[in-house]
């Protein structure tokens, strides 16, 4: 095993935080060459090796982006690049996800997990996933996405929970994907829900010719189909328990047999099950089996709704527009800004797919290349000049929401008050005051107090 100790590379034009890092950088250990310019720090990385760089955006001469840009361009392989910017961390992230930067971190920084985040990308327990955002740009996500890295290795059985629509299916493929033989083994997915319990067992497990009236001819169930390859069981919650306890039986054996049939057939899946159901619930309450739970939770990933990580919504939104465009023949679709903060603040019941029948929907209706909020929602994002008149005096109405406005800003920002006052177009002194007037305070704090 290697023991070439981590070399970072360290851009910072800053003294005060150059110097904090670098003190920092040598109490974990670390090796670390400090550099104020992009072009000092371009010509270093073009001839000494680093483990991973950690790099402002804003520099006095090259920007960030350029140093990143210019190092590939000059065909010298790349170490990781950490970003490090406190100016429109969600467009950032994706510009420079997408340019192939192994991550980013918005300031004020949490050093702790800077130093995590330094670990992981220059120690020697790297992901295996390609570079750049497929699940989203949210730390959730990318957290998910490192794990599916690492899962895609194992051959342990996956449960994925969530809520309706929050993607459980393409975190699955996803997986698959990943794994050795992804490219060219089957992904065979199935929703539990959608197939009536008669027919269930003979879906699964496939059936012999004449097994039953209409059975013309032997059918291989979605488990053979799968062979070699990923069965992924949408709902396995809604299972009836006589089909569950056959499901046990073929994941610990590795075996089928068909309905009309006498001999077992062997099958190699890799399984991953999803519900939107709380399984140990069910187990409490009986609906689910105990045995089985333990048996497909080997390995649990939850996917946490839209409302959860807002940075998410306008990735998503816009690549759902770019499908579109290119659908409708290269009309390029774009958001007005009234239209991002409509989808910011919009809860997304439905999760990702209401968000993309809401952009096919509007993209479907436009006349024009920019989506306005009226496109995405209709009337429902403007007042009902019919609604009843509460009684409130125009002050307290403005205030009540002005109040929702700046909540909904700071939870899509989670809650990092610089880049909501930013959003908000307000000093970040100003958002303080309004949060003390309004009353308005962090969920886990509120919880604290």
């Amino acid at each position: 095993m290697s023991t070439e100790p981590l070399r970072v590379c360290l851009i910072e034009d800053d003294e005060l935080m150059g110097e904090a890092l670098c003190e920092r950088f040598e109490m974990e250990g670390f090796e670390f060459a400090w550099y104020k310019t992009g072009k000092d720090a371009l010509h270093a990385l073009q001839r000494k090796r680093f483990s991973v760089v950690v790099s402002d955006i804003r520099l006095p001469d090259l920007s960030g982006e350029d140093v990143f840009i210019q190092l590939r361009q000059s065909q010298v392989a790349a170490p990781p690049f950490l970003f490090m910017t406190g100016y429109g961390a969600i467009d950032q992230a994706v510009r420079l996800l997408k340019l192939g930067a192994a991550d980013y971190v918005a300031k004020p920084l949490d050093v702790d997990a800077l130093m995590q985040r330094i670990r992981e990308l220059g120690g020697p327990l790297k992901s295996t996933a390609p570079q750049g955002m497929v699940l989203g740009i949210s730390s959730t996500m990318r957290h998910i996405d490192h794990m599916l890295g690492r899962l895609a290795t194992s051959d342990g059985t996956v449960l994925i929970t969530g809520e309706s629509g929050v993607g459980k299916e393409h975190v699955a493929r996803r997986l698959h994907e990943l794994s050795e033989s992804g490219q060219t083994a089957p992904f065979v997915a199935v929703n539990c829900a959608a197939i009536p319990e008669t027919l269930l067992e003979a879906e699964m497990f496939g059936f012999e010719k004449g097994a039953f009236t209409g059975a013309a001819k032997e059918r291989r169930g979605y488990f053979e189909q799968a062979d070699g390859g990923t069965l992924f069981l949408d709902e396995v919650g809604d299972m009836p328990l006589a089909m569950q306890a056959k499901l046990l039986r073929a994941i610990q054996d590795h075996t089928v047999t068909r309905i009309g049939g006498e001999k077992p057939v062997r099958v190699d899946v890799r399984l991953i099950c999803a519900t939107h159901e709380d399984l140990r619930q069910m187990v409490e309450a009986g609906s689910f089996r105990e045995d089985l739970y333990y048996r497909i939770n080997v390995i649990h990933l939850r996917v946490p709704p839209l409302r959860e990580r807002r940075e998410d919504i306008p990735w998503l939104a816009r690549r759902f527009a770019e499908e579109r465009s290119a659908k409708k023949g290269g009309v390029a679709f774009s958001f007005s800004l009234a239209a991002e903060r409509a989808l910011l603040s919009h809860p997304w019941p439905g999760n990702i797919r209401e968000l993309r029948h809401c952009i096919e929907r509007a993209s479907i209706l436009a006349d024009r290349s920019q989506l306005g909020p009226e496109l995405l929602f209709g009337d429902s994002t403007h007042p009902d000049p019919g609604a009843p008149v509460t009684g409130d005096t125009l002050i307290a109405h403005l205030d009540l929401c002005g109040k929702h406005y700046i909540e909904q800003a700071l939870a899509a920002h989670v809650w990092r008050v610089g880049e909501t006052a930013e959003f908000l177009g307000i000093s970040r002194k100003n958002l303080w005051e309004k949060m003390r007037k309004y009353g308005i305070a962090e969920p886990a704090k509120r919880a604290a107090n």
